[in-house]
């Protein structure tokens, strides 16, 4: 191993770690790699992400950037070409390094790696894939490591990434191929998408191949995300939203992860410094998308081409259901599972515990409170006693100010920005 200058690496690593802060797709999940033949770590099945910042960034992983030298010149990125900037570079051995030391000192229980791109993406996706492969063969590392694809590199280094990282993820960065060909001009979308093609296809085939050879080795067990930045170009939400449910139905995406851009650098294609994207507005994209993965939501019923951004005064399960009383109110004696689970103030496991509670006894508000229902919301949408009749000659904008009026204190916690949704 090379000798290493701790005092040179921490000036480095203090540069890198910054850099990297912007980049919020680093949660793990769905890691099974097992610590086997006296190695060291493991990543865990339930994801090792214990503990994240405000702005959702998680912090038990160690997250740098291999480097902050870009041949690239996007106007979003800190460490674009143009900008004047302290510059540093990790060498491969001293992210080995780091990584073993800070998880011995149990900082850490696992890495995740992204860099600019310097001399060409083969260039800097070689020196990805060694710190990998260094530290699962050399090192017998068996914690989790989640490696940022380089646009531009080769199918060849992909897939050799894929066989040394639990994690692989692919930024969109920007969801508009306008937007993206103003700010990123040597970018396109294509380009981008080109990787998560290959490492779909790569899944599945190792996926197939196992089911006869068990011994075949694994390929980026816990999937691939995405993450695009929000508010760094004039994208509708409805955009933002289409964007990800395709790339989850086309690219069976694990995650898509976004970013409300915050304004640094000076440039008259950005948004003016010191007007930040509202940190409510990430939070409601988030909500939609966990409405799409989980609760059987499309894109086109989260948000309508008619009013193309998200309501900011309430979750987008709620907003749909106040556009759309005629679905309720809701018989939870008789309402299928998918219906149940619409309810607002209902979540997917208060709904399975109504359908199986409701064959032994006529359930109520109570009985949906022991539940874990949040009444104070769900009981706008449910038929009870009658007690709501009055309600029904509201107008839409009417019963939408009543029911905000009474739920919102409740549910809508001001001192974390964090939005309940049920």
């Amino acid at each position: 191993m090379a000798n290493i200058n701790y005092e040179r690496l921490q000036g480095k690593l203090n540069i890198l770690a910054d850099a990297a802060k912007y980049d919020v797709s680093c949660s793990s999940s769905a890691g099974t790699r097992k610590n086997q033949g006296g190695g060291l770590g493991d990543a865990s099945a339930t994801g090792i992400c214990h503990s994240y910042t405000e702005d959702g960034r998680c912090v038990s992983l160690l997250k740098i950037l291999l480097t902050n030298h870009c041949i690239y010149d996007c106007a979003y990125c800190t460490s674009r070409k143009s900008n004047d900037t302290p510059r540093a570079a990790f060498s491969v051995e001293e992210v080995v390094d780091l990584t073993m030391q800070f998880y011995r000192r149990n900082y850490i229980e696992g890495l995740f790696l992204s860099s600019g791109i310097f001399k060409s993406g083969d260039y800097t996706m070689e020196r990805l894939v060694e710190v990998a492969k260094l530290l699962r063969t050399r090192e017998r590392f068996n914690g989790y490591i989640h490696l940022k694809t380089i646009p531009g590199a080769s199918k060849e280094l992909l897939l050799e990434a894929g066989l040394y990282a639990d994690r692989l993820s692919v930024n969109i960065e920007i969801p508009t191929k306008s937007g993206l060909a103003l700010l990123a001009p040597e970018k396109s979308h294509d380009q981008l998408k080109a990787p998560m093609e290959t490492v779909k296809e790569e899944i599945i085939t190792i996926r197939e191949s196992r089911k006869t050879h068990k011994k075949v080795p694994k390929f980026t067990p816990a999937g691939q995300t995405s993450q695009m930045i929000v508010g760094a170009s004039n994208e509708t939400d409805l955009q933002v939203i289409q964007l990800s449910s395709h790339f989850y139905k086309t690219y069976d995406l694990k995650r898509v992860y976004y970013s409300g851009y915050v304004p640094m650098l000076s440039d008259n294609r950005l948004p003016a410094i010191g007007t930040p994207v509202p940190m409510v507005r990430e939070n409601r994209l988030y909500q939609a998308d966990w409405l799409m993965r989980f609760y059987g939501f499309g894109a086109h019923e989260i948000v309508e081409p008619e009013s193309p951004f998200l309501d900011l005064d309430c979750d987008p399960k709620l907003a749909w259901a106040i556009r759309h009383r005629e679905h309720f109110p809701v018989n939870i004696q008789t309402a299928t599972y998918e219906m149940i689970v619409r309810i607002p103030g209902i979540g997917t496991k208060t709904a399975k515990k109504i359908v199986k509670a409701r064959k032994f006894n006529q359930l109520t508000l109570y009985h949906l409170k022991k539940m874990g229902a949040a009444v104070n919301r769900a009981k706008y949408f449910i038929a009870t006693t009658g007690k709501n009749e009055h309600l029904a000659h509201l107008t839409r904008d009417n019963f939408r100010q009543y029911v905000l009026a009474q739920t919102q204190t409740k549910f809508n916690d001001q001192r974390t920005g964090q939005l309940a949704l049920f």
